[in-house]
């Protein structure tokens, strides 16, 4: 959604994700999704007098990881209390990095080639998870609530971003880039339906130039269809309020998926609020350099290198084979391409089908040996499988395994005979003389008017390379 002429907005990311240790930040208990409620607690995590934290090694880990691919500074650092009250903090207070981040100064490189920056990537505790029971489901109007602290204590890094970003579809691209990274260090699994990765969207307009405008907050966002329509939703709003005269307060708003827009959840808080002092039972964390190098030495590639690295085996590649590489990466499948063309199969092919028909099964990988896959490939590519039929192979490989050859032939796909397909083209070329003179004219979107024609005939047992082949040969 664009704005109105005369302004733009400016929006900042605060992104939390869940790390993959197997136990909480300060505790020895499980750190697992999916747990009966209140089975993995202890003293520490439920805040207990006379409880101690220790901080966990692999944690600590898994944030330099995160703070190394997104080129931030690795410094030494300090946690503190940061203060407040509500139902699933069981110590009224989480512990947090305030003024002295492990990570910070950093940035992100977007496809499209924009750059955001990253003031800082630091480690906290999670909090309990709330259920408000009748009503909406929210805390007004609930007739009771339940507090599950299985998460209270999970460790956090909660990684903010600059107001750099100037539209919703910026937004997410960043989130996405963000999560692809995040998954390809092994510090978050990247499941937004668990709760792995939380947004929390600052948003405000301004006219181009000025000065930044009020900022509000929009909390605890759970996908990236949700984060661009709540910012789109919020942004237009403020552009309503300030071309009615009125002010923006700043606040904290919770997004409706179903209403599509956002209400107030409260005034905001500033730092003072939260009262932030210095945790007295932990002791500042600086990181040795040796131990900094093997987390940074044991990174592997990241998004953008992979993608490149795809797009490396393709001459000149189009922008919908771009598209295809970001799907390709995004849903971990580089190595059926990588694999598939170092056997000697089709790159263009390999993307092509990596992205579509096998990120449509992706739920049924173990089916699909390498061997299979690049069998497909050759059959298509030599013409023995017209695109339409290696498609439905490779489906029917994806949902029950077996042999891409017997499959074929079973279902009994072979290619038309030369002369079949020629007499075919003959008579389709009769049938349709203004698309026949236009073809000859030098449209060459008539090619694929003719090949489907062609494919609805022979019921796809045609190859549309053979078939584009014999019209050429008809100009």
């Amino acid at each position: 959604m664009s704005l109105p002429d005369g302004w733009e907005m400016v929006i900042g990311l605060e992104v939390h994700t869940e790390l993959q240790t197997k136990t909480k930040l300060f505790c020895g208990c499980a750190n697992a999704f999916g747990a009966d409620a209140n089975s993995q607690v202890c003293p520490v995590c439920l805040g207990l007098p006379g409880s101690l934290p220790v901080l966990n090694e692999q944690a600590v880990e898994l944030a330099m990881a995160i703070g190394f691919a997104l080129h931030c500074s690795v410094a030494p650092s300090t946690f503190h209390r940061k203060n407040y009250f509500y139902p699933d903090m069981p110590k009224d207070y989480q512990i947090s990095q305030y003024d002295l981040p492990i990570n910070s100064n950093g940035y992100l490189d977007l496809p499209d080639g924009s750059r955001v920056t990253i003031e800082r990537a630091h480690l906290e505790e999670d909090t309990g998870k709330s259920t408000h029971l009748g009503g909406s489901g929210r805390i007004h109007g609930a007739d009771r609530s339940l507090v599950d602290y299985n998460r209270s204590g999970v460790p956090l890094v909660e990684i903010v971003s600059g107001p750099d970003m100037r539209s919703a579809a910026q937004a997410r691209a960043y989130a996405a880039e963000l999560r692809g990274i995040l998954i390809a260090t092994g510090a978050s699994d990247g499941r937004l339906e668990e709760g792995s990765m939380r947004f929390d969207a600052n948003v405000s307009v301004r006219r181009p130039g000025a000065p930044l405008g009020t900022r509000c907050e929009i909390k605890n966002l759970n996908s990236l269809r949700s984060l661009q329509r709540a910012i789109d939703y919020e942004a237009a709003r403020h552009v309503a309020i300030l071309e009615d005269g009125g002010k923006i307060r700043q606040e904290t708003r919770h997004w409706s998926e179903d209403l599509g827009e956002t209400s107030t959840m409260r005034t905001k808080e500033e730092a003072d609020d939260y009262r932030y002092f210095l945790e007295p039972d932990l002791v500042e964390l600086s990181p040795s350099i040796e131990w900094q190098d093997r987390v940074r030495a044991a990174l592997p590639p990241m998004p953008a290198e992979r993608r490149a690295t795809l797009l490396t085996i393709v001459s000149e590649p189009t922008s919908a084979q771009r598209d295809a590489v970001g799907v390709i990466v995004d849903l971990q499948l580089d190595r059926f391409v990588l694999d598939a063309v170092a056997q000697g199969a089709d790159a263009a092919l390999a993307i092509a089908r990596t992205s579509n028909e096998i990120a449509a099964g992706i739920d049924s990988l173990a089916n699909l040996s390498l061997d299979s896959f690049v069998t497909t490939l050759q059959l298509e590519a030599s013409g023995s499988l017209s695109a339409t039929q290696a498609k439905t192979v490779l489906a029917e490989v994806l949902a029950t395994g077996g042999d891409p050859v017997a499959i074929a032939a079973a279902r009994g796909f072979e290619q038309l005979a030369s002369d079949t397909l020629s007499d075919l083209v003959a008579s389709l070329v009769e049938a349709h003389p203004d698309e026949w003179h236009r073809f000859r004219e030098g449209d060459e979107k008539l090619a694929q008017f003719f090949i489907g024609q062609v494919m609805k005939a022979t019921k796809g047992q045609a190859n549309g390379k053979a078939v584009i082949a014999e019209l050429n040969a008809r100009r």
